[in-house]
């Protein structure tokens, strides 16, 4: 920045000299030239001297080798705003007066080629050389090729992007999900706890599954094991009644004998009895065998 300041300070310095220099008359004269205040422009209209120019620049060759023709403009139609005069200023106007002079001379020229015999329109099997090379014809084919699949490239990432974002969000829904079905969990059991709830019901979303699976089979099996579940859990722990001495003997299971079969450990005759009954050994015994163990 500084280099730059500096520059340009110079450049100031130097055009100051050389104004002081100009107006002193140090400068050598024409190197510069010093411009009147104001300059009145002079037009000439030199129409001799045109038309002697035109004369020169005329070739004496045939109308079919040049194509010109003069004609007036053809006469507009009615109804329209440019029948009271053709205005240069006006561009509409000027365009049009372009226009019907083109319709004019169009309408002359083509009978005239044909008085020639000049064909006017291009026949079906008309073949012309390309303006460009096959090469340059390549390279432009190649170039488009390279941009249409620059193209699909950004748009194959842009979905790409949308999945991702679309992905972010349902995982994001689902773990909210979770931490409000968790959150419910402990207020439930926070609830049973105090005893405002009798019942465990909100313990059966535990076995609900986390995804719902398609098809009515595997929802049926799903089904079917969280009812085992469930039952095998409320016949080991009951429904919140007592849990203690739940096998102790009262009155009516000693009055039972439903299982009581007579036939076992009846004694038939003839027939030996084995005894099965050992006396225990004795500890240091005991002890003795259970060294051998380890």
């Amino acid at each position: 920045m500084s280099d730059l300041d500096s520059s340009d300070s110079e450049s100031v310095d130097s055009d100051t000299q050389l104004q002081q220099d100009f107006s002193s008359g140090k400068l050598k004269p024409g190197l510069n030239v010093a411009l009147p205040a104001s300059i009145e422009k002079h037009y000439i209209n030199d129409v001799a001297g045109m038309k002697c120019k035109l004369e020169e620049l005329k070739s004496n060759l045939d109308w079919i080798e040049r194509l010109d023709t003069t004609s007036d403009p053809a006469p507009a139609q009615p109804g329209t705003d440019i029948q009271g005069g053709d205005d240069i200023h006006n561009d509409f106007r000027r365009e049009m007066l372009f226009y019907r002079q083109a319709q004019a001379t169009v309408l002359t020229a083509i009978p005239k080629l044909h008085k020639m015999g000049i064909k006017t329109k291009r026949p079906e099997d008309y073949f012309a050389q390309m303006a460009k090379t096959d090469d340059h014809m390549k390279r432009v084919r190649e170039r488009l090729l390279h941009k249409q699949l620059s193209i699909e490239k950004s748009e194959k990432a842009k979905k790409l992007r949308e999945l991702r974002k679309y992905g972010k969000k349902v995982q994001q829904e689902v773990l909210l999900k979770r931490q409000k079905d968790k959150k419910e969990m402990m207020e439930a059991v926070k609830k049973y706890r105090k005893g405002q709830k009798n019942k465990l019901d909100f313990l059966d979303d535990l076995d609900k599954p986390a995804s719902k699976q398609q098809g009515g089979k595997q929802k049926d099996k799903k089904e079917f094991r969280s009812n085992k579940k469930r039952e095998y859990k409320n016949k080991k722990f009951g429904f919140g009644g007592q849990k203690k001495r739940g096998k102790q003997n009262t009155s009516d299971s000693a009055r039972d004998m439903s299982d009581f079969n007579p036939r076992v450990n009846q004694k038939r005759p003839g027939q030996k009895v084995k005894k099965t009954t050992q006396n225990r050994p004795g500890k240091s015994r005991r002890q003795n065998i259970k060294n051998r163990k380890r």
